[in-house]
């Protein structure tokens, strides 16, 4: 009896310790998830101000309406709470939901496709077990006719989306793979970085090689332009993704601040360096830094000879910009300097525009109000181009119209116009196909 109790025991021993390595496991793996929606910056979109996380209703500007991002916290009732593993996954790889129905590719499923089996699956235990059920359910989606018929999502998926997993280098190095593996799929970089064509398609020829967000414009951060005329290097890179500042003048803006504040500043220093070294694979020297440190006095004439000669956009430019940004751009007192700033050398200024309309606020540190309540398009038209132009040295120039456009959220797409003319003229097609398999059957 007492060799029985014994055996017994130890096998109660031997089960309680495998209990506490698989809960051990479990914690390590729900926490590994949390990382891995952090880099996917997947609270951006799911996360609401004042509501609690991934409980959705944010809305999404897109050219096509606006989108309300939906609740994937684990509510069985408004949220994913059954979603298995493999739905899970399907939703996240291929843009399919539980219930069959597509997801628009607003959800950067394209990119998400890229991420590994073991990635998935840590993303599915924290969401499961590491968030906090909200049995609330977000706004419904509602594009105009045809938008709102999510199955022709499934021919768009046909045509662009590419549902092949990352697969490393094997001339690369650990490091460039990992960046690899981050800019393409979690971090969704090409999303905003990648021109699109007509039906809102990436275009892979032109990856990373910049695309307008409809204000905000995502500039182009291929090797050859980053080691261009701004001359990034690796650890100006690494730093911008931590800080959204560096020392070639570059400061971070619009969305690229937002994603900077909620996922890039938050990921590993290893995980910033991968991005840097796959972005900038070939090392470059770093240039002398641009920042203003310390007390920098106002340079410049502060009272010119002639005030009836100064254009408008000077004078704009020195009644609400020079107290920061000095008269000449140099910058003051450790604000950022204009001159050589990285955003000066882009083919538009909608992000300089962008910039005075909207302000630049981070979440936390310095920010750059935003002069939309009291300057005129005009006003801003002319700041921007001689910001662009005396400070700049750039020929690149804004309207007062294009300023209208950016103030009121962007130009209006012709995709809801094309698309409806296509399948007006598919049905026409139709139409007369039938016709004429009627009638030559009849004829025979």
């Amino acid at each position: 009896m007492a060799k029985y109790w014994t055996t017994l025991s130890g096998a109660g021993v031997l089960l309680f310790a495998a209990v506490q390595t698989h809960a051990a496991d479990q914690s390590e793996l729900i926490k590994r998830g949390e990382y891995l929606a952090i880099a996917g910056d997947c609270g951006a979109c799911h996360t609401e101000e004042h509501r609690a996380p991934f409980s959705g209703g944010h809305a999404i500007a897109s050219p096509i309406g606006t989108l309300f991002s939906t609740n994937i916290t684990p509510s069985k009732t408004a949220g994913i709470g059954n979603y298995s593993e493999a739905q899970f996954a399907t939703a996240l790889r291929k843009g399919v939901r539980a219930d069959g129905k597509q997801l628009y590719p607003a959800m950067p499923y394209t990119a998400y496709a890229r991420l590994t089996d073991d990635d998935v699956s840590a993303l599915y235990a924290y969401f499961m077990q590491g968030v906090q059920p909200v049995d609330t359910p977000a706004e419904k989606t509602a594009l105009p006719f045809p938008f709102n018929l999510r199955f022709s999502m499934a021919a768009w998926n046909l045509l662009f989306a590419d549902t092949h997993v990352f697969q490393p280098d094997a001339s690369q190095s650990a490091t460039w793979n990992r960046g690899a593996y981050l800019v393409q799929g979690l971090t969704h970089c090409s999303t905003c970085h990648t021109p699109r064509n007509v039906l809102m398609a990436e275009q892979p020829s032109k990856n990373l090689q910049g695309a307008s967000l409809g204000t905000w414009y995502a500039p182009d951060i291929t090797a050859a332009t980053l080691q261009g005329k701004s001359h990034w290097t690796r650890q100006m890179l690494a730093d911008y993704l931590a800080t959204g500042h560096a020392a070639n003048g570059a400061t971070a803006g619009g969305p690229m601040r937002e994603a900077i504040d909620k996922s890039f500043s938050r990921m590993t220093p290893q995980d910033r360096d991968a991005i840097a070294t796959y972005l900038l694979p070939a090392a470059t020297e770093a240039p002398s830094p641009l920042e203003s440190k310390g007390l920098t006095p106002v340079q410049g004439n502060d009272f010119p000879d002639t005030i009836a000669g100064m254009h408008e956009g000077e004078r704009v430019y020195r009644d609400n910009c020079a107290s920061c940004h000095n008269l000449s751009g140099q910058g003051l007192n450790g604000l950022p300097p204009l001159q050589a700033h990285p955003i000066l050398n882009k083919p538009t200024a909608d992000n300089v525009a962008m910039a005075v309309l909207q302000g630049v606020w981070p979440e936390h540190g310095q920010g750059m109000i935003g002069f939309a309540d009291s300057l005129s398009d005009a006003q801003i038209a002319a700041v921007t181009n001689y910001v662009m132009q005396d400070i700049g040295h750039s020929s690149v120039q804004i309207s007062t119209k294009r300023v209208s456009v950016l103030r009121a959220g962007g130009e209006t797409s012709p995709l809801l116009v094309i698309s409806r003319i296509g399948m007006a003229a598919a049905g026409a097609a139709l139409i007369i196909t039938l016709f004429w398999w009627r009638k030559r059957r009849t004829s025979r």
